[in-house]
């Protein structure tokens, strides 16, 4: 019974550590996703002027995934 109590210690204070971490990554994955579907979605409407500036499409890196944007 001693050696159970102990694992389930353990396994509380690991998800005590990990849930933070999991929730702030599934919240980045959702801002992630609302911000590449803005984007899509104005994409394909007109520019409202002729001369409108473009967005620079050339000079942006690959998605990492990782929290860690460099």
């Amino acid at each position: 019974m001693n050696t159970f109590l102990n694992f389930l210690g353990i396994a509380a204070l690991i998800a005590l550590f990990l849930l933070p971490t999991l929730a702030g990554l599934a919240r980045e994955r959702r801002i992630d996703r609302e911000l590449r579907e803005a984007e899509r979605e104005r994409g394909d409407a007109p520019p409202e002027t002729a001369g409108a500036a473009q967005p620079v499409t050339d000079a942006r890196r690959p998605y990492l995934r990782s929290w860690a944007r460099i």
